[in-house]
């Protein structure tokens, strides 16, 4: 009989594409996930790895026992939830994976909270690209993602997986202290055509949205500069060398000679928990998105003026703290 954890091993191997990848999500090390192939290499009598560059493919026969193993383990999960409904307890290990500033600014009060309520729970992380993380949920690598979305783009729901709203997060433009908007205290999309802006690279969500909104404002975005992080962009900000449109999930406090004004429509991104339907009734995902909801509700109260101007900066202390706008959007069912 085909052994289940060495079937899980090739599965996040399929899934995520790399074997070191595969032992992240898997919480192992990649000496022994490769352990695990090795032993199902064995099992089968069958090549199910090949090396190709730097990395591996799976052969032919590999992806089959994946798509194999994705079932089992799709009845495995159901079996699961069957138990922990019945008990009525949240229990067993959640896989979460979500965005960075989600990862960095929402997930650690949440997870603390379910530690401290459902010990018997194993609640574990994983930061990805926001991109990613609805797949992996689909595919059954992990059990609940928190992801986001705008309006330009709206957030896939494959068949199979289901989703609730969380919150919007609301964003603002960031300026430097002695920049001629420094001192406002909301500014229309037309006034930014002349500015010097600094951006994420193409292809993330917040660089389309920048290009699009200005676009569409008569003038195309001058993005002279390109980075990933968000500290890294907040730093060039302080240096006086452009401005940046940044979510306040996350953001921290804002250093010195960086300055936030309002927008004017003020740009939101919506987001959301997600998961998979099979597991819809599983006790620890609906407590999950309860304690998300609630994580949430406390990081918007904890400040309701994180836009500031030169003129109140020095006054307003907490202007600077990481806030969204309060959840409360009914669910939102795929």
């Amino acid at each position: 009989m085909l052994d289940l954890a060495r079937l899980r091993a090739l599965h996040a191997v399929a899934v995520h594409g790399t074997v070191g990848a595969a032992a992240d999500a898997l919480g192992y090390t990649p000496s022994a996930v490769s352990q695990q192939i090795a032993k199902l290499e064995r099992e089968t009598r069958t090549k199910l790895l090949e090396r190709q560059g730097r990395g591996v493919a799976l052969t032919d026969e590999a992806v089959r026992l994946a798509d194999a193993a994705r079932e089992l383990l799709s009845i495995v999960e159901r079996a699961e939830t069957d138990l922990e409904e019945r008990r009525g307890v949240p229990a067993g290990r959640l896989t979460v994976v979500a965005f960075a500033s989600a990862a960095r600014g929402l997930l650690p009060g949440t997870l603390a909270e379910l530690a401290r309520r459902h010990p018997a729970l194993d609640a574990r992380l994983t930061e990805v690209e926001p991109h990613l993380s609805v797949d992996l949920v689909a595919k059954g690598a992990a059990d609940l993602a928190v992801a986001h979305d705008w309006d330009i783009a709206p957030l896939p729901a494959p068949p199979g997986v289901e989703q609730a709203v969380i919150g919007e997060d609301l964003c603002d433009l960031l300026v430097p202290a002695g920049h001629r908007l420094a001192g406002r205290k909301s500014v229309r999309r037309a006034e930014l055509r002349d500015e010097r802006w600094i951006s994420q690279p193409p292809g993330r969500v917040c660089h389309d949205w920048l290009v699009r909104t200005m676009r569409a404002a008569g003038c195309e975005p001058d993005i002279v500069h390109q980075a990933e992080e968000n500290p890294t962009l907040i730093a060039l900000v302080a240096a006086g060398l452009g401005i940046a449109l940044l979510p306040r999930l996350g953001r921290g406090p804002l250093p010195a000679g960086v300055v936030a004004v309002q927008l004017d429509p003020l740009p939101a991104r919506r987001l959301y928990a997600v998961w998979r339907t099979g597991a819809a009734r599983r006790p620890a995902i609906a407590e999950a998105v309860r304690v998300l909801r609630e994580t949430w509700d406390t990081v918007t109260a904890a400040d309701d003026t994180t836009v500031t101007t030169a003129a109140d900066t020095a006054v307003t202390a907490t202007a600077d703290k990481p806030v969204g706008a309060a959840a409360g959007p009914p669910p939102l069912m795929s």
